[in-house]
């Protein structure tokens, strides 16, 4: 196991706990799981807790520890932290609140968490403001509270900011081992990946899962993404904040479809990190993770002795990234002798109850049903209440699938439509056997695509490092479209031939120079179609004057060679997210941009492949293939005009706050792309 300097803070041999009731907690749960280390309590007037002799400081102790646990106030915290640091300590957990996450009445919180991390120097801590960590493993909780882990040989770890639910998590009765319980409080010194980067080195660890409010340490998170691929050990992440869009204005459809959720969802899908929505689809999926790792696909398979039941199967597969393909004929003997010729052979698969009951026709039915070469197969089984109910047919139905998955190898679940009717009982003994038990249909569907997911994410070859450029002062400048373009232009992107005018006869004047039909556009103005500052299809001198003059633009004008009707309309745009920096977003453009919400982020840098996959993923990719009978668009075009695009985005970082391009017109096969309209804001 590689080494790491919070180690000794994550598996220690010996434990200093400093405080009176929260520090005589954290004793008594290091008693109820059996740490077998040496426990020092540290008081200044106390002669012992729990029978253990109580030292008066720090420098009273035989040995530096291992881990300490910190209960005082948070000033008295800050001189603790000093002395263990001084002494060689291996880390600290904080526990007093009122540091950074203080309120106004408490306005010294932020540079007391300042002199809490100058305490602390190289000694990992952990918070302030958090409970601390529970290692199921080696039976070390550092936790003052009650809990519901017990000890393990080996399972996931769990990371969160809010003791609270970590608390509410320990509680599951789901049958997933916990491995680890951490939490990190304000992450004044440790963060969340780095936690997470120690413990997926542990052996023992299968995967982790991270409950976060934000991140704030983006290449931390493309550590951790690195070595979970590098260890085979997958990451899955409950981000909350899904409703927050941008918080700055939105001066362009760029940014109203970039909000900062969306954009984490491209990055932690390009580092292969998973994604949920719940607490209940965190454990579920973790539960799958742990069991068998990424999925190889994302087909899967589906058995209920209900049509009901198979139905809700199917539909919750809807609108998923996973899919339940037909049965292999090789499949369909075995089945059809088994369950008899009342049943129709589907997947999702009602086996009705004709071999209800029946061990040997149960294990023959479902060994024939896991033979599709299937990444997932799944047995719809709720159980019981135990206390009115014979739940012996039940558990042979268990008994069925444990011997079914012995014969044939193939990865199956459990799964109990409503989390009550999966016993913590039956869940232990199905995981211990490599079955995932399952509570609830739709947190099963969510585990099988991010799994899938992780897996397609990790058959590629790693990600290119993502854009960290921290963007320089300055303020704000909106470019008009006209030098917008004679930028874009500059890196290889195709505009319409356009000239500027001043005037009503001027523009008339340039109409006359590029040849018409020409399109008339109010210069300074943002959203031009809205503000009725863009008349198209303009094909003769007194048109273009009549137009200028009323438009009655101070900024000029701009025009432009009018465009063939193109096949589709794209919409190209970067905008900067506080967290992970520059973006490209490509969607349906023009008018489509509100009415689809067709659209796909890339994090930069990108490659060819990259844009060209996020294109096909479009909605609006359909014309550009040929939509019914329709012309072909140029592909090739549109992928060359968004890579010219995130190469000017890049090469533009330190300066650039948006680019949108609405839209990005995709003219026939061989006639290449046009940007017809363009918006740059860059810092001066």
């Amino acid at each position: 196991m590689t080494s790491s300097p919070l180690d000794r803070l994550l598996r220690p041999q010996t434990i200093a706990v400093f405080g009176g009731r929260e520090a005589r907690r954290v004793v008594e749960q290091c008693d109820r799981m059996g740490f077998s280390g040496e426990i020092w309590p540290v008081h200044p007037k106390l002669d012992e807790v729990l029978g253990r002799p109580c030292y008066r400081s720090v420098s009273d102790l035989p040995q530096a520890p291992d881990a300490a646990f910190v209960g005082v106030n948070r000033t008295l915290t800050v001189e603790i932290v000093r002395s263990l640091a001084a002494a060689g300590a291996g880390g600290a957990v904080c526990y007093a609140s009122g540091f950074s996450e203080a309120t106004a009445e408490l306005a010294d919180g932020t540079d007391l968490q300042q002199a809490l991390l100058s305490a602390a120097g190289g000694m990992p801590i952990l918070g302030p403001n958090c409970y601390g960590l529970i290692n199921g493993l080696d039976g070390a909780p550092l936790w003052p509270d009650q809990h519901g882990m017990k000890r393990i040989e080996y399972g996931v770890a769990i990371l969160t900011q809010s003791s609270n639910i970590a608390i509410n998590l320990t509680m599951q009765t789901r049958g997933l081992p916990i491995a680890y319980v951490v939490t990190a409080g304000n992450q004044a010194q440790t963060s969340l990946a780095d936690v997470a980067c120690a413990l997926i080195e542990d052996p023992r660890v299968t995967a982790i899962g991270l409950h976060v409010e934000g991140f704030g340490d983006v290449s931390g998170l493309e550590r951790l993404a690195a070595i979970a691929r590098q260890s085979k050990k997958p990451v899955v992440v409950l981000k909350v904040g899904r409703s927050e869009q941008a918080k700055q204005a939105a001066v362009s459809h760029t940014a109203s479809l970039a909000g900062s959720d969306a954009v984490a969802d491209a990055v932690l899908a390009r580092l292969g990190i998973g994604r949920v929505q719940s607490l209940p689809a965190l454990l579920e999926t973790l539960k799958l993770l742990h069991v068998a790792g990424p999925l190889p696909g994302r087909s899967i398979s589906s058995m209920s002795c209900s049509g009901g039941e198979a139905s809700l199967m199917a539909d919750a597969a809807v609108g998923r990234n996973i899919e339940f393909p037909p049965l292999q004929p090789q499949q369909l003997p075995c089945l059809r002798r088994v369950l008899g010729e009342m049943v129709t052979l589907s997947n999702p698969l009602d086996y009705h109850t004709f071999v209800w009951g029946d061990f040997a026709r149960q294990t023959e039915a479902f060994s024939a049903m896991f033979k599709g070469g299937y990444a997932l197969n799944l047995v719809v089984l709720d159980f019981p209440r135990s206390d009115r109910c014979d739940a012996s047919e039940w558990a042979m139905t268990a008994d069925a699938v444990i011997t079914a998955v012995s014969a044939t190898g193939a990865l199956a679940g459990l799964l109990a439509t409503l989390p009550e009717n999966m016993p913590e009982p039956v869940a232990d003994r199905l995981m211990a056997n490599g079955i995932v038990a399952f509570s609830g249909i739709d947190e099963a569907m969510v585990a099988a695509e991010v799994a899938a997911g992780i897996g397609r994410a990790w058959d590629r070859p790693p990600p290119l490092p993502l854009l960290d450029v921290r963007p320089m002062d300055g303020e704000i400048e909106t470019l008009t479209e006209a030098d917008a373009k004679i930028e874009l232009s500059a890196c290889g992107l195709r505009v319409p031939r356009g000239l500027q005018a001043f005037s009503p006869r001027e523009a008339a004047q340039q109409g006359e120079q590029l040849g018409f039909p020409v399109v008339l556009k109010g210069l300074g103005i943002a959203h031009k179609t809205e503000a009725g500052a863009v008349v198209l299809d303009l094909r003769n001198s007194q048109a273009v004057s009549d137009a200028a003059a009323a438009m009655d633009c101070d900024s000029g004008y701009l025009v432009e060679k009018m465009i063939e009707p193109p096949v589709a309309e794209l919409i190209v745009g970067a905008i900067r997210d506080p967290v992970f920096g520059l973006s490209l977003t490509l969607g349906a453009g023009g008018i489509f941009v509100e009415l689809l919400e067709d659209s796909v982020i890339l994090p930069l840098p990108a490659t060819r492949a990259e844009i060209h996959a996020a294109i096909s993923r479009l909605k609006i990719a359909k014309l550009i293939h040929g939509y019914r009978g329709r012309p072909r668009g140029d592909l090739e075009a549109a992928v060359d005009a968004v890579a010219a695009t995130a190469e000017y985005v890049v090469k533009n970082a330190v300066r650039l706050e948006e680019l949108d391009l609405n839209p990005l017109m995709v003219l026939p096969e061989g006639r290449g792309v046009a940007a017809v309209d363009a918006l740059i804001r860059r810092r001066r």
